[in-house]
């Protein structure tokens, strides 16, 4: 993976978008990982990059600041397929409005993501407050398996570096530093932890129940997790564009 942060640093005519897909287009296949583990790379597709610049183009073509919410590293069936973190190509048709010919799986974390983005005011009001993203950019599999940075020791320590250099890249977009949401109350949380301990990144980090876990073994409690929610999303949002 490709670091080059200062080509993210925003002038008046890069918007958002821009910026972001600079920095999304010089994503590479890491070349360095151990054996039998594989990082998918939809955005080499003509037809990803094409679905990526028009999501990013429809939500974030201004210059406003985000609040950021981030992930573990994408899933196969959501943005290791359409290159848009937490969203599958259902919710990319049905909720954002953008037309495409991939196959229609859904994922469970884009499932929940949605309802709380529809419950929060919809796509248009969700994505011009918040910026999703993940600590490590690239979706990760074992056996055509999901796995995660943290599964296995070798992974980490192969990754370790690249989950820096991309969350310092993602820095130069314009975020907010007063807060930032950690989707994974556990191993993610306990990372992005140590990590801003040691950069001071963020002044706060709230960690909230990633969906998977929910929607795999909490879905009956599904509607009170989409509060906690919410209930962050608006605290989030309060701290960082107050005037004081």
């Amino acid at each position: 993976m490709t670091t080059h942060q200062s080509s993210l640093r925003q002038t008046q005519a890069n918007t958002f978008a821009d910026a972001f897909l600079q920095y999304n287009a010089r994503l590479v296949v890491p070349t360095h990982l151990p054996h039998a583990f594989q990082a998918l790379h939809p955005f080499a597709s003509p037809e990803i990059a094409r679905l990526v610049n028009t999501f990013y183009y429809k939500y974030y073509a201004d210059h406003d600041v985000r609040v950021t919410m981030l992930g573990i590293n994408p899933g196969r069936f959501g943005g290791g397929i359409t290159g848009i973190p937490f969203t599958d190509p259902i919710r990319l048709k049905e909720k954002c409005g953008i037309d495409h010919h991939l196959p229609m799986k859904p994922e469970l974390s884009s499932q929940f993501i949605y309802e709380m983005i529809e419950q929060y005011g919809g796509v248009q009001k969700f994505y011009h407050h918040f910026f999703i993203h993940s600590l490590y950019p690239l979706a990760l599999v074992k056996d055509g398996k999901n796995v995660n940075y943290y599964d296995d020791k070798a992974l980490f320590d192969a990754v370790y570096a690249d989950i820096i250099s991309h969350i310092q890249a993602l820095l130069q977009l314009p975020i907010c530093r007063r807060v930032v949401i950690c989707i994974g109350e556990g191993k993610n949380f306990a990372l992005l932890q140590k990590l801003n301990h040691t950069y001071h990144w963020w002044q706060t980090i709230v960690p909230v129940a990633h969906p998977r876990f929910i929607m795999q073994y909490r879905r009956k409690q599904k509607e009170s997790y989409l509060q906690q929610y919410l209930q962050v999303l608006h605290q989030a949002k309060q701290v960082c564009f107050s005037k004081s």
